[in-house]
């Protein structure tokens, strides 16, 4: 069996780091998605069972705020309807801060 070349034993050690450069980037990827389900998972777990909770009232008050800005399809506005409309309590308490706002102008 022929011995193969310097160079040619280079280059199929730079094919072998580049399919694990390549796995590595995919195994990455697919725990910052994990990671991702997760927190989001906790996040809407707090909003449905603690709904009354004040935490989860000043996290959906919060979501109503930042959502709006990072979702930029509409696609992906729609599917968090439910969040983005304003609440019973909310309503009452945003707009009685308005009508501070107004009257300190």
């Amino acid at each position: 069996m022929a011995r193969r070349t310097i160079s040619e034993r280079l280059a199929r050690l730079e094919a072998q780091k580049k399919t694990l450069q390549i796995r590595l980037g995919k195994q990455e990827r697919a725990i910052d998605t994990r990671r991702k389900i997760l927190i989001g998972a906790l996040v809407l777990h707090r909003l449905e069972h603690e709904g009354g909770a004040p935490f989860a009232r000043e996290l959906a008050a919060w979501l109503r705020t930042e959502l709006p800005k990072f979702l930029l399809r509409d696609g992906d506005r729609g599917l968090f309807n439910d969040l983005l409309t304003p609440q019973g309590d909310d309503r009452a308490s945003s707009d009685g801060a308005d009508d501070h706002r107004e009257a300190n102008r």
